[in-house]
């Protein structure tokens, strides 16, 4: 015959039930990829920022981390800005980068 279980012994249960779940759990995220990085930078982007204020510019391609170009411009404050690539402004401003540097 079965006894009912006194109520210490079904807290005792309970908890080493939540304890095993926890820990299979744990091993699961434990080996789970860290995706931070795999993401689009750039939410919003300017579509253009005078040129004077700018520091230095990075350009992204399309990769598996996002699917579209960006273009992320430092500057003399030391802020970062996106820019929209396809800006007409934008534009100038990559190519008078690119000439700025091939010229130092």
């Amino acid at each position: 015959m079965a006894r009912a279980a006194t109520p210490a012994a079904a807290r005792l249960l309970r908890a080493a039930l939540l304890f095993l779940l926890l820990v299979a759990a744990g091993r699961r995220a434990a080996g789970a990829p860290v995706v931070t990085e795999l993401r689009c930078r750039c939410l919003q982007t300017l579509q253009g920022i005078h040129f004077k204020n700018i520091q230095s510019v990075k350009v992204t391609p399309p990769g598996p981390h996002c699917s579209q170009t960006e273009v992320v411009a430092t500057l003399k404050t030391g802020q970062e800005v996106c820019l929209n690539p396809e800006a007409p402004m934008v534009k100038k401003i990559i190519n008078k980068m690119l000439n700025k540097d091939s010229s130092s």
